[in-house]
């Protein structure tokens, strides 16, 4: 749903398609890593809580509310995803509507 956004702000294909890769592909800053690391934590927290490493790597590159920020929207991008996996909403795809 994003990657046409991504990519008229600049992002290369390269990286999208390296993003489940995060941790071993090169082309991933320290910040963007922290940020990777804290919302996929967050979002798997069924299987836990957030990794000590994790929060601390957060805290290193993201102000207070750059985190509560970058919860939220994870929390809410997250949400929506639930919900559309709940209803089975198919996947757009661009210029063509889902079919009723």
């Amino acid at each position: 749903m994003h990657t046409r956004d991504a990519r008229t702000l600049g992002e290369t294909d390269e990286r999208m398609h390296l993003l489940n890769a995060w941790r071993e592909a090169p082309v991933y800053s320290v910040r963007e890593r922290a940020a990777l690391g804290w919302v996929e934590a967050i979002t798997l927290l069924t299987q836990g809580h957030v990794p000590d490493d994790v929060f601390e790597a957060a805290r290193q590159e993201f102000s207070e509310k750059e985190i509560v920020d970058l919860t939220a929207a994870a929390i809410a991008i997250d949400s929506w995803n639930r919900i559309a996996i709940a209803f089975r909403v198919p996947p757009q795809v661009q210029g063509k509507k889902a079919a009723a």
